[in-house]
């Protein structure tokens, strides 16, 4: 620790600080255009200036001098730092004034306008004038892909955008290129920026050089309501903000939440708001010779009445979507075993996981924070950065920061850090070769399984093997239980976790298909569940609950239109198991309802009426059954035994390759489907940006 006087106020800070994170734990504001706490230290900008007593004449970049290098006073009396001087402030106005030399008066046109850094800045540090007459720089914009729009004239070259590229995404598209006044920020050929999680230097801008393309000139950010919510695009449950005006969602933010997300999100996350107002369902649908009719709740309830009336339980089967909550999936799943149905199944995948092997046989146990404690990661079956975009940068920065090793199983891809590719399938997992050393010889060991893996029918077995590679290697031990499972749709912990899973003699979702196509099942209930094959749909009676048109709505007979995740509320659980609370930012469109009401009025049309008449209600049901889902935001610990329970079951394995299920990273579900934005971002990674040769 290092002692400091800063403002006349004596400190004991670590000696890694910087002098500007010292001064703000003092309380000082230090203003910065450059400085990120995420980011590597660049001193580009000069703004957070200030005076070390007995130090340089001049005043000092806080941001790129540390703590440690500091010298006592000729008495030995503390370092002093001060920030509140003419001196100091009279150096930041001057820091100021030639920022604004070249800078265009754009605030009334600029996206960037009531959220800007600048702006801000120059509200405290800004002359009323300029003595500059000479004429500002024009600097050409730049095609950097359909998601992030430039206006260069307005950069300050802080290289924030270069820095987060290139060390936390992992895809150095971004540089800069020319000295000085000639110095430009750009992808070189201009081609669209290839990470999944570009959207990102949108936030980081301290100016309005890079904005959202798809929100461009939509709104004000004084005009919005905003709501704290949680992501649904994947499993890791990413912390975000719903910026709604009236009923639309214009925008969607991310939220700082360090134990998931810091404060990132995908492309996917932050994009894909357009989708939830396009091919909407917004009013029940029955099927009349052959084609679906407008109808009104009533007729569509009477409809599905008459089919259950007249079909036997053990011919009916329901499965749960991705999107569901946890309470929407406890609903159904209580509708169904007041139906006498025992085919029910949230694993619209087919995944081969089942509470009754334990709660560890089926998380993320080592949490997306405790990736960085690892030392050597192996990735069974998987494409972390499709899979869950902002996990992967989890595992880059556990590579950048800690040097940890990474074995892959599975299709060979960029992960955006190097890895040891161990083997393409099953055969790999009985010799890791050189790898299994890594990891034999690593203090935390962790084994992450994924979709490629858990997806085939030998799913479970491929499990039970993975689960004793990491038993084997010491990934369990102590407080350590680096055994992770990587899934890609968000309800599905909630889902296994309140139970909505076939009981004895029921089918699960394969076996509910398959009945499908052989007449074996007559009537089908689908939750939002939209990634099934479409020709087992075409014999049975099909009621589907959903929000879109897509796959689910092509095939029903009777159509229900729910609510999206920004339009209700409810619990989701990530892959680590931590129930997060999901806010209602806008309404419905039309006779929509959410998903829960909707189960609760069909319970009592068909004299099955559910417990309960409010999500308050409701909750409390589930949490009865499932206590740990009442500890917002806290992940509680699994018990590992399952780990080795599970491990105890592995056996000899058919030789195949693992084969990734997401072939597109923006259409993986029907709200992203919806979206023209996440339509273009597939054209432009399917095709790639065509760059014009000089000969064309």
């Amino acid at each position: 620790m290092t002692k400091l006087i800063i403002d006349d106020a004596e400190i004991e800070v670590p000696d890694h600080y910087t002098l500007l994170q010292a001064c703000e734990a003092a309380g000082a504001e230090i203003p910065r255009f450059c400085f990120h706490e995420r980011l590597s230290i660049a001193g580009n900008c000069r703004m957070c200036l200030v005076q070390v007593v007995g130090g340089p004449p001049k005043p000092v970049a806080s941001c790129a001098m540390s703590v440690k290098d500091m010298r006592p006073g000729r008495d030995g009396t503390p370092p002093t730092i001060h920030t509140k001087t003419d001196f100091v402030k009279k150096a930041r106005e001057g820091v100021m004034e030639f920022l604004l030399i070249n800078h265009p008066l754009d605030c009334p046109i600029c996206d960037q306008g009531g959220e800007c850094d600048l702006q801000d800045q120059a509200m405290a540090y800004g002359v009323s004038g300029s003595r500059f007459a000479e004429n500002k720089r024009a600097v050409e914009d730049k095609h950097i892909g359909p998601l992030v729009k430039t206006i260069m004239n307005r950069c300050i070259q802080c290289t924030r955008c270069v820095r987060f590229v290139t060390e936390v995404a992992g895809v150095p598209d971004l540089g800069a290129i020319g000295r000085g006044e000639d110095m430009e920020i750009t992808t070189y050929l201009e081609t669209a920026m290839q990470s999944e999680l570009q959207g990102n230097v949108i936030d980081l801008c301290p100016v309005g050089a890079l904005t959202s393309k798809p929100y461009a000139f939509q709104a004000r950010p004084w005009e919005l309501t905003k709501t704290e919510s949680v992501d649904v695009m994947d499993a890791v449950g990413s912390a975000i903000r719903v910026d709604a005006r009236g009923r639309d969602v214009m925008r969607i933010m991310p939220r700082l939440n360090e134990a998931v997300n810091e404060e990132w999100i995908s492309d996917k996350t932050r994009f894909i708001w357009d989708g939830l107002k396009t091919q909407r369902l917004d009013q029940p649908y029955v099927r009349v010779d052959g084609k679906l009719r407008p109808a009104s709740w009533r007729e569509a309830f009477g409809a599905i009445k008459d089919r259950i009336a007249n079909t036997q339980p053990e011919r009916i089967g329901a499965i749960g979507g991705d999107l569901a909550t946890a309470e929407e999936l406890f609903a159904f799943k209580a509708l169904m075993t007041r139906l006498s149905v025992k085919s029910v199944d949230c694993r619209q995948d087919g995944w081969p996981l089942d509470p009754e092997n334990g709660r560890a046989s089926y998380l993320f146990n080592p949490t997306i924070a405790g990736i960085e404690q690892a030392d050597a990661i192996l990735i069974v079956g998987a494409n972390p950065r499709w899979d869950a975009a902002v996990l992967n940068a989890r595992i880059r920065k556990a590579w950048v920061q800690n040097g940890t090793k990474v074995g892959l199983i599975g299709e060979r891809v960029d992960l955006t850090y190097p890895y040891a590719y161990v083997g393409a399938g099953t055969q790999s997992l009985s010799d890791l070769g050189a790898f299994g050393e890594i990891l034999a010889n690593a203090e935390r060991p962790m084994v992450i399984v994924g979709a490629a893996a858990l997806g085939a029918p030998d799913g479970a077995d491929v499990m039970a093997t993975a689960a004793k590679i990491a038993v084997d290697c010491g990934a369990i031990a102590g407080d350590w239980n680096g055994f992770g499972v990587l899934h890609t749709a968000a309800s599905r912990v909630g889902g296994l976790d309140v139970g909505c899973l076939p009981e004895a003699g029921g089918k699960n979702t394969g076996e509910i298909l398959e009945g499908a196509r052989s007449g074996g099942i007559d009537t089908l209930f689908l939750l939002g569940a939209d990634e099934l094959p479409y020709e087992a749909l075409e014999k049975p009676f099909v009621i589907y609950i959903g929000t879109h048109g897509d796959a689910g709505a092509h095939a029903a007979d009777v159509i229900l239109p729910g609510a999206t995740y920004a339009e209700k509320s409810g619990t989701m659980v990530n892959l680590e198991g931590r129930p997060q609370h999901l806010s209602r930012a806008a309404f419905a469109p039309g006779e929509a309802r959410e998903d829960w009401a909707i189960l609760r009025a069909l319970s009592a049309e068909l004299n099955r009426k559910l417990p309960f008449d409010s999500l308050a209600a409701l909750n409390a049901a589930m949490v009865a059954v499932a206590p740990w889902l009442a500890q917002t935001d806290h992940v509680v610990p699994a018990d590992p035994e399952a780990v080795r329970a599970l491990a105890g079951r592995a056996g000899s394995l058919e030789d195949r390759a693992f084969v990734n299920p997401i072939k597109s990273f923006h259409l993986t579900n029907p709200i992203a489907r919806a979206s023209a934005v996440m339509a273009e971002c597939a054209r432009t990674f399917a095709e790639g940006d065509k760059v014009a040769e000089a000969a064309e």
